[in-house]
């Protein structure tokens, strides 16, 4: 069987899903792609793209369509309770490009770049799981046999609990509620801004010409902080300087708590895991979506070099995997610092993390996805 007749079954049809369909399709992989919706869609509201996602979207041909409404993003500043500016150029090094934009730009230029490439998408599909050999599984008994299997199923992923890849799986105690509010004069312009105040955090992010994206933050057992729709009088009290922004947050609002994946392996002879099925990470750091699409492309590219798909995978797993995990830390610490810091020591938090600040070494490191995972991009 020659490269170009390889077949690779997909579970999933989101970011992860759509990225790496797309980038074998391009390679001249026959792909299908499994989404259990009735129709291919993407929820939540806005969404970061470092370097190293936007340089993906160059790859595949989707970089005009997603980014057409976005926003370029020069810095990203933090404050915390008392009104001090901790960081004003939060990961930005002058070399790497941050645009924020709306994830539903972002899915429908992957789903129509799939779609050219060829890809077939099926929805309604069902993935109940994988055999290491190669066969998807689907909730109809169908079992489908394919060069390759890919697992984009999300955090639940019944491609990596069947088989058996789970190490831990949690809930990360903490969460946000996303939000699109109409964009006015004195909103922030080519930045976007992160306010403090105990365990909660809130964000302003422009996404479009018209719309800016808000995310409030706080720990599971603030039930407050949690309720739908938001408790502007609670929220006020914590940021009683942008009280005019949750005022024009719209009353239907959704809570969602944030995990963390963590696996063994991310791959199994010939199935592979990308995106949250196989690392999950909290959204503190703007990777993880990010990862999901460099990771998804890099196993196409990886696999251009290997006529055999588990090796393959494996030399895609020891190549990717150091980035994701060290960025899957980061933004654990992000967390930790930001949302679960112990109240009377909010003071100690500012100085340190204003520390870490000053430290390029130490921003570096923590961006590390978008510094050496744009590189590993443009090294194919």
């Amino acid at each position: 069987m020659t490269r170009a007749q390889r077949h690779v079954e997909i579970a999933g049809g989101g970011l992860a899903g759509l990225t790496v369909a797309t980038a074998l399709a391009q390679r001249g992989w026959s792909v299908r792609v499994h989404e259990r919706g009735r129709e291919l869609r993407e929820i939540g509201a806005g969404i970061f793209m470092w370097e190293n996602a936007v340089r993906v979207l160059t790859q595949i041909g989707a970089a005009d369509a997603a980014l057409a409404r976005a926003e370029l993003v020069d810095n990203w500043r933090l404050y915390d309770e008392r009104g001090r500016l901790l960081q004003d150029d939060w990961m930005k090094d002058g070399k790497t490009r941050l645009f924020t934009l709306l994830r539903t730009d972002l899915h429908r230029a992957l789903a129509d770049a799939a779609r050219d490439a060829g890809v077939e998408v099926v929805t309604q599909s069902v993935v109940v799981g994988a055999s290491p050999e190669g066969r998807l599984l689907l909730d109809t008994g169908e079992a489908l046999q394919a060069d390759l299997i890919v697992g984009a199923d999300g955090v639940g992923s019944p491609v990596r609990g069947s088989l058996g890849l789970d190490l831990a799986v949690r809930d990360l105690q903490d969460g946000c509620g996303r939000h699109l509010v109409s964009r006015l004069p004195g909103d922030p312009v080519g930045s976007t801004l992160e306010y403090w105040n105990q365990g909660r955090r809130v964000g302003i992010v422009p996404v479009t010409p018209d719309q800016v994206y808000i995310y409030l933050c706080c720990p599971a057992k603030d039930l407050v902080g949690r309720e739908k729709p938001v408790n502007v009088a609670s929220w006020t009290a914590s940021f009683p300087h942008l009280a005019d922004l949750f005022t024009r947050i719209p009353d239907v609002s959704r809570w969602a708590s944030f995990a963390d994946v963590q696996c063994h392996r991310w791959v199994k002879d010939r199935v592979a895991l990308v995106g949250d099925a196989a690392s999950a990470m909290a959204p503190n750091l703007g990777q993880a979506a990010c990862l999901a699409m460099t990771n998804g492309y890099a196993l196409a590219s990886v696999l251009e070099d290997y006529p055999d798909v588990p090796a393959g995978l494996l030399a895609w797993e020891t190549r990717q995997r150091p980035v994701t995990d060290a960025t899957q830390r980061y933004s654990r610490l992000y967390g930790k610092v930001g949302t679960r810091w112990p109240g009377p020591m909010t003071d100690v938090r500012s100085a340190l993390v204003w520390m870490a600040g000053r430290s390029r070494r130490w921003q570096s490191r923590v961006n590390v996805a978008a510094h050496e995972g744009a590189e590993l991009v443009s090294s194919r």
